[in-house]
């Protein structure tokens, strides 16, 4: 089983990456955990990114989100 986030703009759209496929897709995870850890590692640099939200994927099955990144107002 791989995990991956897909990244979010602010529209709800998925971003891409410069090769044109989803972003966040190039960064797989073992586990479900590590997923997570990782969220929690980066998520400010990629709100800051401009990714606005994001999406849990194991393998091609959606887990959980959108996800927002952005702060409680």
């Amino acid at each position: 089983m791989t995990w991956y986030w897909r990244f979010l703009d602010p529209d709800g759209e998925l971003m891409k990456d410069d090769d044109g496929g989803p972003a966040g897709r190039g960064v797989e995870f073992p586990t479900q955990s590590d997923a997570e850890s990782w969220i929690g590692e980066h998520w400010r640099h990629l709100a800051e990114s401009g990714v606005d939200s994001v999406i849990l994927y194991e393998d091609e099955r959606q887990v959980y989100g959108p996800m927002s990144l952005q702060p409680p107002e």
